[in-house]
């Protein structure tokens, strides 16, 4: 289907393709190298978990679980073979499911040889190293298809006795990715630096900085779901300037209205300025689904609540990403509204003197008879919250030392609740680590303790800037409309300290628009290396799949443990 806000089975268990400027077949790869662009598949897998992940198994027992996982993977892969893919990116626990011991997750393991020591294709030197048959099938299917190929498996280390950080059971054992070029040969591998309630798996003693050479685009960055919130590896990957494509396996439960899946990987996209290939696991059950391509300025995603069925995404990608127009220059505009941001923002006790000289002195005041200020529970976090009730005006809602701002017009007013939050602070559930978010949301009723619920529906349409005087550059667009259609916003960019995103003419009703700001120097370390624990929601209801660019539709799903 084309578009971003029509509601719809979207999915396929193998023969499906979603395309933003699709082209198929060898055709497509062609076209791809003579435009400046390259072809790449992320797949959203149904996953055979094991009936009980708890008991112990045989090697054997387990190859046979695991092999179930791995010919559907190997069906997508030619599937995408025939489209021209380059390269194809799997889910996070997507061969051997999750929920497991330390003890009972071994038989499942490879082991798994340092990419960076040995050189080895798995395919053509099956023999070499022992309990490696998971490895092999990955090394056979990426030749096969003539496609680099990215997935994610458990894998095993042995350690000695004299290593103070060896467990007892004389191993280590980590949450892996690994990647395969097009002729087979193991490129590299991934260990999970933030683990998210992952008994089974160690933390690597350093995070892996891992990133990969392709002939079709350059450099490739790799890092695995609840990395995507913390700065290692996954903002420190980006300080190298060639990296300009990120491959993210996830197994990611969605917590609306800040962090569905879809909305993180967006946004992490469109704040750093690069490609994000992001392959779901697809769980409805535990909330989980939700994958994409996403560039700065446009995604082809997939999401589905309602069906149980794995989905191949496919999309022509730019080897040079572009920024969203007009973050680097702001203020070059005369739009009536961008130029009463700007009094406005003038006007903050905070403000200076901007780019344009708009003083302080002449700049509109806030109105003192601003509806009242209450208190709701979103993500977990207390935050503080202004209702938005007229049909237009100017909004402030401060905690700390975050104000939150909001102009705004409404065409007309729908009967529900709209309120513009603030939160400053350490969250603390399901992971310890600092943000600073300004929050423009659907409650979930009329009433105010209703605001922060999960809700995927909406009918209110939005004109408006949205805009804080952050403490950190790290800050991610949120921006989801009704039916889980991601938006992207007309401006993005700072403005005389203040960080802010504007966006007119909607698609359809504002379920949020956000600022996901993170303080990284503020985390704790109590959950480990990265403070890691992931912050994921189980339940959704919406069973849809969108794109804004060329695509089609199936049957969907989306993942995470």
């Amino acid at each position: 289907m084309s578009g971003a806000s029509q509601p719809l089975a979207l999915l396929l268990c193998g023969c499906y393709a979603a395309a933003l400027g699709v082209h198929t077949g060898e055709r497509s790869v062609a076209e791809s190298r003579n435009t400046g662009y390259y072809v790449a598949a992320v797949y959203e897998h149904q996953l055979i978990q094991s009936p009980d992940p708890l008991a112990l198994v045989s090697r054997r027992q387990a190859l046979e679980l695991m092999n179930q996982n791995l010919d559907i993977y190997e069906e997508q892969v030619m599937t995408a073979a025939r489209k021209g893919v380059q390269i194809i990116v799997f889910p996070e626990d997507g061969i051997h499911g999750f929920n497991f011991t330390r003890t009972s997750i071994y038989p499942f393991l490879d082991f798994m040889p340092s990419p960076r020591v040995v050189r080895w294709n798995p395919c053509l030197e099956p023999r070499r190293f022992d309990d490696t048959e998971v490895l092999q099938r990955l090394s056979c299917m990426a030749a096969r298809g003539r496609m680099f190929l990215v997935a994610n498996l458990g894998t095993k280390q042995p350690c000695q006795s004299s290593d103070p950080r060896c467990p007892v059971d004389g191993r280590y054992q980590f949450n892996t990715d690994v990647v395969f070029s097009s002729n087979g040969t193991l490129v590299d591998r991934y260990r999970k630096y933030n683990l998210y309630f992952e008994a089974a798996f160690d933390t690597p003693f350093q995070a892996d900085h891992v990133t990969f050479d392709t002939p079709f685009a350059g450099k490739f960055g790799v890092f695995t779901c609840f990395d995507v919130l913390f700065f290692q590896p996954a903002v420190s990957l980006l300080r190298d300037p060639e990296v300009k494509h990120i491959v993210f396996p996830a197994a990611w439960m969605n917590q609306l209205p800040l962090l569905a899946a879809i909305q993180i990987q967006s946004a992490f996209a469109m704040a750093f300025g690069v490609n994000f290939l992001a392959a779901n696991i697809h769980q409805p059950s535990l909330g989980m689904t939700g994958s994409g391509i996403h560039s700065p300025l446009k995604s082809v995603w997939h999401h589905d609540m309602e069906h149980v069925t794995g989905h191949l995404i496919i999309a022509q990608v730019a080897r040079n990403p572009q920024r969203l127009v007009g973050t680097e220059n702001a203020t070059d505009t005369v739009d009536p509204s961008h130029s009463k941001f700007l009094k406005i923002l003038a006007g903050d006790p905070y403000c200076e003197r901007d780019s344009q000289e708009v003083l302080c002195d002449g700049a509109t005041r806030w109105n003192m008879n601003a509806p009242p200020t209450f208190h709701s529970e979103m993500m977990y976090d207390n935050f503080t919250l202004v209702p938005v009730w007229e049909k237009e005006g100017s909004l402030r809602v401060c905690a700390n030392g975050l104000c939150c701002y909001l102009l705004y017009q409404r065409p007309t007013l729908s009967e529900e609740l709209y309120a513009l939050g603030v939160f400053d602070g350490l969250h603390t559930v399901h992971g310890t680590y600092y943000v600073q978010v300004c929050a423009l949301v659907k409650c979930g009723g009329l009433g105010f303790d209703t605001c922060g619920q999960e809700i995927t529906e909406a009918t209110g349409m939005f004109d408006f800037h949205l805009w804080g005087n952050f403490s950190t550059p790290y800050i991610f667009p949120l921006l989801l409309t009704s039916g889980m259609t991601l938006e992207t916003p007309d401006r993005l960019g700072w403005e005389n300290d203040h960080y802010f995103l504007r966006k007119s003419r909607l698609s359809s009703g504002l379920v949020t628009a956000a600022l996901y700001g993170r303080l990284y120097e503020r985390d704790s370390g109590e959950w480990g290396p990265g403070a890691g624990h992931r912050v994921d929601s189980p339940k959704l209801t919406q069973a849809t799949a969108h794109s804004t660019g060329t695509t089609s539709a199936h049957p969907g799903s989306f993942g995470k443990k």
